[in-house]
């Protein structure tokens, strides 16, 4: 029987080595495989023996997860990594989704251990000082994979509930309204002095720390790096650090160093006169119900009101209810259910050579798409439909209908040709179409696109594709390996020259089996290329431009 391999999901804190546990540096060093985004590989690339390194980039977690659970059951043992904590906002459960959608079980499947981290709620907090003393949350302002309503709605009942927030994702250089948007709800709840700490890169070499208010946070620095830790009205600055007490009525006598109560006799009822009756589920009335009694500067204005004979559901919709201003009205109870909407995404288009939608087309496209969902156009002559839909076979059915040409989005196979002088030059159109009937759609390791020029001038720039392909004098010229995107890009490496028209689909494919087989999750053609020095016959020649380039790193 083949050895089972093993999944270490390992969380490794902040990022620099003290703050690392030792259970996570055993796992790392155990593992035949470390699996990561490129930015948390090269922070514990010192500790690792591995004999395979995946790093991947952002947006990436779910190849990172498929690729984890491949090797594991080939045998391999796996680290998967996540900065801070594995469970929080990490790596964990999308390995555990992964492995349920291929029928894991816990007696039979691979062994799969959560190997905790310090998180950046913890860690941002002592640097801080100490805000996280209270209650508090943690709210992601991505809206990638959570609608923006739901977060609003989130960072609203935080506010009004008045718990210390930790906001991760702040900021993108795509997602920059989030942030905004976050504020204004929060000042609608907190005073405008409310403090707020923000810290970048803790505990690594780039480390920031600001402390703020409310009001003026956003006249600072915050990206993708940066947590935003607002404190709820009792929290303070003082000497530099934020501090969030422990309860909004001393328990303790502070600067004393004798308590005037023991331990056993604080918990009596006569002297947490705040304390819920564990009888009749009521407080006393006659106790300050405002958090802020006392303070010089209150910033939530909560007036003491009866709460006898009140369930706690009443209680609270009385609370929601002097915050807006409104009446309370009659409760109900209700259950909380957020539903998961199923989202079909698929890219159109007129077809291989056809540049020219009808008016037919672009009727179906405004049906099948509606109110609620999206369409993009792409420079990829394609147009992205993103549908809420519990029927994907009755869209495609009406689009097919019309003439489009449908496609899988995501790390597929994509077929990018000119328009062959508007089908003028129309001798190597089948062999394009052929191309697209055959591999059209593949699932590969990393979205590729070919390009595709009918003619000699190549004007349609299918040199700078994964895989370009240039028709002439009836053969063609293939060129693989182009850096698409980026300040460094380049053109692909010429590799064959006049191919014999039968002989290019039959190539094309054998490239693209190989790529398939061997190169690691979202690595593109031109990087494995690179590292593996040769596909087929054909040897790496290095095209990339010989000026240096300074990099520009995600965040910057």
């Amino acid at each position: 029987m083949a050895q089972k391999g093993k999944i270490f999901v390992v969380g490794f804190g902040p990022g620099d080595f003290k703050h690392i546990t030792t259970r996570a540096v055993e796992a790392l060093q155990q593992s035949d495989f470390i699996i990561g985004y490129k930015t948390y590989v090269e922070l514990i690339q010192d500790l690792v023996t591995a004999k395979s390194i995946v790093s991947t980039g952002m947006t990436e977690e779910v190849s990172r997860a498929q690729e984890a659970v491949r090797q594991a059951e080939a045998g391999n043992i796996v680290s998967v990594i996540s900065s801070g904590d594995s469970g929080v906002y990490g790596m964990a459960g999308l390995v555990y989704e992964v492995l349920i959608e291929l029928g894991w079980t816990e007696a039979t499947g691979v062994e799969v251990e959560i190997v905790p981290g310090i998180s950046a709620i913890n860690s941002c907090a002592s640097l801080l000082g100490a805000p996280i003393m209270h209650d508090s949350c943690t709210i992601s302002l991505s809206d990638h994979l959570t609608p923006w309503n739901l977060i609003a709605k989130r960072v609203e009942a935080a506010a009004m509930a008045d718990f210390v927030i930790a906001l991760y994702n702040p900021k993108s250089g795509r997602r920059t309204r989030q942030i905004v948007e976050a504020q204004r709800i929060l000042l609608e709840y907190r005073s405008p002095d409310t403090p707020v700490g923000l810290v970048k890169s803790a505990y690594r070499d780039r480390q920031e720390i600001t402390m703020t208010t409310l009001a003026e946070m956003l006249e600072h620095d915050i990206g993708m790096l940066t947590t935003v830790i607002i404190g709820n009205s009792s929290t303070f600055f003082y000497d530099n650090k934020m501090i969030t007490p422990r309860g909004y009525q001393r328990k303790y006598t502070l600067g004393d160093e004798k308590q005037p109560l023991r331990p056993h006799q604080r918990l009596k009822e006569e002297n947490e006169p705040w304390a819920m009756n564990q009888q009749t589920g009521t407080a006393r009335a006659d106790f300050a119900a405002d958090p802020n009694a006392g303070r010089s500067k209150p910033s939530l204005a909560i007036t003491p009101v009866s709460t006898l004979n009140k369930s706690s559901l009443e209680m609270a919709a009385t609370a929601l209810a002097m915050v807006k201003g409104t009446s309370a009205g009659h409760v109900t109870s209700k259950l909380v259910q957020q539903k998961i909407e199923s989202i079909f995404e698929l890219a159109v288009s007129p077809g291989v050579a056809n540049k020219f939608f009808t008016p037919q087309q672009m009727t179906a496209l405004a049906e099948v798409v509606g109110e609620e969902g999206t369409m993009e156009y792409t420079p990829d002559h394609q147009i992205h439909l993103k549908i809420p839909t519990s029927e994907p076979g009755k869209i495609t059915a009406k689009l097919r209908e019309v003439g489009f040409l449908l496609a899988p989005i995501g790390d597929v196979l994509s077929l990018k040709a000119c328009d062959f002088c508007y089908g003028e030059k129309a001798d190597s159109i089948p062999y394009a179409e052929e191309i697209q009937a055959k591999l059209g759609g593949l699932a590969l390791p990393k979205t590729l696109n070919i390009g595709f020029n009918g003619c000699g001038m190549a004007c349609y720039r299918a040199v700078f594709d994964d895989i370009g392909i240039v028709y002439r004098k009836s053969k063609f010229d293939v060129f693989i390996g182009a850096k698409p995107v980026g300040r460094t890009a380049h053109a692909a490496q010429p590799v064959v020259e006049g191919l014999e028209p039968e002989q290019l689909v039959p190539l094309i494919t054998d490239i693209l089996e190989e790529y398939k087989a061997n190169a690691h999750p979202n690595e593109r053609l031109f990087k494995y290329f690179k590292r593996v020095k040769k596909i087929l016959h054909f040897t790496y020649q290095d095209m990339s431009s010989k000026i240096k380039v300074e990099p520009a790193p995600c965040g910057d």
